[in-house]
């Protein structure tokens, strides 16, 4: 759901797993969720990993890290 619906927010073509990207994206229960995965445009995903992101470290729709010296 999250990888067909969701949008690439950063890109890691030299990623130890091999080229991968971060999406970003929403469940059904509107929860934020992030997905490192192989590029989705390949016949074969490979997830790398999956979690929930912490609103300290992104920014209000998560698509954005923020800045050490960001203020919330």
């Amino acid at each position: 759901e999250v990888i067909a619906n969701g949008q690439v927010i950063e890109d890691y073509p030299e990623d130890k797993y091999g080229p991968s990207c971060l999406i970003c994206g929403l469940t059904q229960a509107q929860r934020p969720i992030h997905v490192q995965c192989s590029y989705p445009s390949r016949s074969l995903i490979k997830i790398v990993t999956v979690y929930e992101p912490d609103p300290q470290r992104w920014n209000n729709d998560f698509t954005l890290r923020r800045r050490s010296d960001d203020d919330n």
